[in-house]
């Protein structure tokens, strides 16, 4: 399954994510919170057609909330997170085609939950902003051709200057 290819969207991708969080409601803490992240989540922007759902649980239930995932089938990629989120993906088949969801694990309030999830609502609410962000994942697909690092790469500057418009219209 290709990672960094750059595909239309689908608006399969909310019921696919309502699909995964009803599954993951049944194995998290009540109080979790689980929101759909990243490109899937915005109407109309492509991407690459990974459902990236962002998950917060209580500072004290992180290690808990990953046992849970690992053992509902969730790969934990140890190396893929940072010091303030886990990360997992998994692989699982709908309609008879692959499909890869993310997960991103973290704690309630944590600066990884708010910038997340600003910046997914910044580009529902600036469709320009979006568009162009669209035509950036483009380039970064052909020049990434299947590496990780140079299709973040091409994105981050981007990305960082739209995480910090996010950020500050998120405070207001």
């Amino acid at each position: 399954m290709k990672k960094y290819v750059y595909k239309k969207y689908d608006s399969k991708y909310p019921p696919l994510f309502r699909r995964e969080k009803m599954k993951l409601k049944k194995i998290l803490p009540s109080d979790a919170r689980i929101e759909h992240c990243g490109s899937s989540a915005v109407p109309g922007l492509a991407g690459k057609g990974i459902i990236d759902i962002l998950i917060s649980v209580k500072k004290r239930d992180l290690k808990k909330a990953n046992k849970s995932l690992q053992k509902a089938g969730y790969n934990f990629k140890p190396k893929a997170g940072d010091k303030w989120r886990d990360f997992f993906d998994k692989i699982y088949l709908y309609n008879k085609s692959k499909r890869l969801v993310h997960i991103h694990l973290t704690f309630h309030d944590s600066h990884e939950f708010k910038r997340h999830l600003a910046f997914v609502n910044y580009l529902k609410n600036y469709p320009k902003d979006a568009k162009e962000y669209a035509k950036v994942k483009r380039e970064a697909s052909k020049y990434a051709n299947g590496d990780g690092d140079k299709y973040r790469e091409h994105k981050y500057k981007f990305v960082q200057k739209i995480e910090k418009r996010a950020l500050k219209e998120s405070k207001k």
